[in-house]
């Protein structure tokens, strides 16, 4: 006797005239691929779409920096003249410098009268601080007027990443214009090191900020009025870590089989309750006639 393969077949098929269609089995059909086809757009949805996902851990992430963050600042003071305004940068490593002007800009505002200050400089990983203020100036004015305006305060790298909302430019839009005009203003700054990292697996390394700021009166040991704007700042042991997932193919694979297999079995089990129901009832009916 010959070897017949098709003993394997576990889906023995059942002759057309040995089946019996219904409405509502037609109904329950159609009504399963319609859920069938909403769960599969849902999951191709989430399987196309790149899915950010955060961690936290303790560590300086990039340790090829050299110990330095960059630092970008954009300022406005409309009622300083540009030949009054400096910047200083000092921390704990005993780094003081005053007047900063490497890759720096001024530009006058006001005809003249005011100015915005633009400047890329970097700090060191330790806490300081770096302010705005007359410190560099030749000759000290009498009334030096700090009203300002924050546009951009913002360190490491730029991060334009649509699903991450994080405080990468906290200060940005912090207007002080209505300020007392010889008031210092001091800005507390906690940073906390953030790494994004792409599906090809590049980091780029930037830093996010919260903020705390008061506002006071400093007089000077002669007695003079000298308000300054203060970026005190301390760096966070927490980095933030934000990498891109996308869901691996058997895993997409998976969940639709499960989909299909799922919704059939179930949609059977219902079509046959619902049939069996109904033969009953057929019954019943037909006992009630005799």
């Amino acid at each position: 006797m010959p070897f017949d393969f098709r003993r394997f077949d576990i889906y023995r098929k059942v002759p057309k005239d040995l089946t019996q269609p219904t409405y509502t089995g037609a109904i329950i059909s159609v009504c399963c691929c319609l859920f069938i086809l909403f769960l599969f757009l849902s999951e191709l949805t989430g399987f196309i779409t790149t899915e950010v996902v955060n961690e936290l851990y303790v560590d300086d992430p990039d340790k090829d920096s050299g110990g330095k963050i960059d630092v970008s600042l954009n300022i406005s003071l409309p009622n300083l003249h540009c030949d009054l305004v400096g910047l200083d940068i000092q921390d704990e490593m005993g780094r003081h410098e005053v007047g900063h002007i490497d890759n720096s800009m001024k530009i006058p505002l006001n005809s003249g009268a005011g100015c915005r200050f633009e400047g890329q400089f970097s700090i060191n990983k330790v806490p300081g601080n770096f302010h705005v203020s007359t410190h560099s100036a030749s000759a000290q004015p009498q009334n030096p007027d700090m009203t300002h305006v924050i546009h951009k305060l913002s360190f490491g790298d730029t991060l334009q990443v649509q699903n991450v909302h994080g405080a990468f430019n906290a200060l940005g839009g912090a207007d002080r214009l209505t300020s007392n005009p010889l008031a210092s203003h001091d800005y507390i700054l906690k940073i906390v090191p953030t790494v994004y990292e792409d599906k090809s697996g590049k980091q780029r390394y930037s830093y996010q900020y919260t903020v705390a700021n008061k506002e006071y009166v400093a007089y000077s040991h002669t007695g003079r009025i000298i308000p300054a704007i203060w970026f005190r700042y301390d760096l966070s042991p927490i980095t933030v870590k934000y990498t891109e997932r996308r869901q691996p193919l058997y895993r997409f694979i998976t969940t639709i089989c499960a989909i299909i297999g799922g919704t059939f079995t179930v949609a059977g089990i219902l079509d046959s309750c619902i049939f069996t129901a109904s033969e009953a009832w057929k019954k019943i009916q037909l006992g009630k006639m005799h």
